[in-house]
């Protein structure tokens, strides 16, 4: 277990499906759910992603800046080298 970790997300909601991976800009990580960006669906579909994709609880999973943007930073906790699986993630 590490302490908190945060990093930038690019969402793309409303996708044919969900999935984690691939880079945005820079260093952003891509986020595609299915559920549509309205009255916050979208934001808990991508918790609800990242928890799975890096293997933690949806509750450890929060979304610091960009509730309404497509554009977040999250952060997590609880997560075993989360570096090492973003970098396999952002590849």
């Amino acid at each position: 277990m590490t302490g908190p970790f945060r990093f930038a997300v690019r969402v793309k909601p409303a996708a044919r499906r969900d999935s984690v991976g691939g880079r945005w800009a820079e260093d952003a990580l891509i986020v595609a759910v299915q559920a549509p960006a309205v009255d916050g669906k979208a934001n808990e579909a991508v918790r609800r992603a990242l928890a799975k994709a890096f293997g933690i609880r949806r509750r450890d999973v929060t979304i610091v800046t960009g509730e309404r943007g497509r554009d977040k930073l999250v952060e997590l906790v609880g997560a075993t080298d989360p570096a090492t699986r973003l970098t396999e993630l952002l590849a």
